[in-house]
């Protein structure tokens, strides 16, 4: 009888399993939250052997995890054979390990870095789902940059750390549902064969060398979500109700003003503005806005709560659009003095800023669209 087929991928070495040949990887995924739990999907289903550490804010997920199988903020019960370990169970889940995942928020980057700098190397490959990008008072910095630089000194052109972006609901991803995401890095070779590693019947990557346009792009998504999301809370406010009839015109012009912007801070950073007309951009824009928390933080603005009413409102649930509105309020002045991008290239953008980081009211600047 002819052996199966190997799994498809090469990244790692086959090695013998009950006398059949297999390609099967040591895999260990740090960020216990939704998106880094959905990443164990198809992690498991492309026959890896999978391993999700929480961080110390995990604590009650992993507890349920290790419990009852089940995810609370999923609201699903997650395959026995993802393995879930308690942060103070890192150097068990990372023994043998292949292939590091990175789930924390934008705000816990530096901190995945610091503690999983004694567990990198060249030889295992990094990929992270993490979006959001920051300013160093010069220029803006992608977040698998600011991890590598955290990872020491000694390994920065080494590690090279992958990233995912694109439109993904964690969600849906965890129900198995078809998705499609980009994976980008600046080490070519590597990433065709993390592809293979990934991919699964439902999870497609695609591979894009564009760093900069893409992790531009996963981060701008979620301020501009925000906005496009204005117009459901506004229509509620009114006193309407969702249907065809609603104020579906204000959303498409705030979808469109936010494609052009987008494409004019990718072009900005030096990155490629089809990007923003890609997965990254409108593809990652549109699942935000219909299926995201930001979308739905948009949302509590249109219908006229403050900023801190709206926060309290979404319980807890982490806001990159406020992290990033904050990055590009420090870094727009810059790009505009350097020449990089026009005086009047972002009032969307910038009406988004005055609405949450100054408490603003909603009104948009149509009349400064499209110029």
């Amino acid at each position: 009888m002819a052996a199966p087929p190997a799994a498809p991928t090469d990244l790692f070495p086959a090695r013998s399993a009950r006398g059949m040949l297999a390609r099967m990887a040591v895999v260990t995924v740090v960020g216990a939250g939704m998106m880094g739990t959905a990443l164990c999907h198809p992690l498991l289903d492309a026959g890896h052997d999978v391993r999700l550490v929480g961080t110390h804010l995990d604590g009650e997920i992993v507890a349920s995890l290790k419990a009852q199988g089940h995810h609370p903020k999923l609201a699903l019960d997650v395959p026995r054979a993802i393995r879930p370990f308690f942060l103070e169970e890192l150097e068990a889940a990372m023994d043998g390990v292949e292939l590091i995942g990175v789930g924390v928020s934008s705000a816990g980057v530096r901190w995945a870095g610091e503690v999983l700098a004694p567990y990198v190397r060249p030889d295992r490959p990094v990929v992270m789902i993490t979006k959001g990008l920051e300013w160093s008072g010069t220029a803006l910095t992608t977040l698998p940059d600011v991890l590598e630089r955290t990872l020491g000194p000694e390994l920065v052109g080494r590690i090279c750390p992958a990233a995912v972006a694109g439109p993904c609901i964690a969600g849906e991803l965890a129900r198995r549902v078809e998705t499609c995401v980009v994976l980008t890095g600046r080490d070519a070779s590597k990433l065709e064969r993390l592809r293979s590693a990934l991919m699964t019947p439902y999870y497609h990557p695609f591979v894009s060398s564009d760093v900069l346009g893409v992790e531009t792009c996963a981060a701008l998504k979620n301020a501009y979500a925000m906005g496009i999301a204005f117009a459901l809370g506004m229509h509620e406010k009114s006193g309407g109700v969702p249907g065809s009839i609603a104020q579906h015109n204000y959303e498409a012009a705030v979808f469109a003003q936010s494609v052009r912007e987008m494409r004019a801070l990718v072009r900005a950073v030096g990155g490629d503005p089809e990007s923003a007309s890609g997965l990254p951009g409108v593809g990652d824009l549109d699942v935000t806005t219909n299926g995201g928390r930001t979308g739905r933080f948009g949302k509590l603005l249109g219908l006229g709560l403050t900023v801190p009413r709206a926060v309290e409102q979404m319980q807890g649930a982490t806001l990159e659009c406020l992290d990033i509105l904050r990055v590009m309020q420090s870094a727009l002045p810059a790009l505009k003095a350097e020449g990089n991008l026009a005086s009047d290239a972002v009032p969307l953008l910038e009406h988004l800023i005055e609405v949450a980081l100054g408490d603003r009211p909603v009104a948009m600047p149509f009349a400064r669209f499209f110029r």
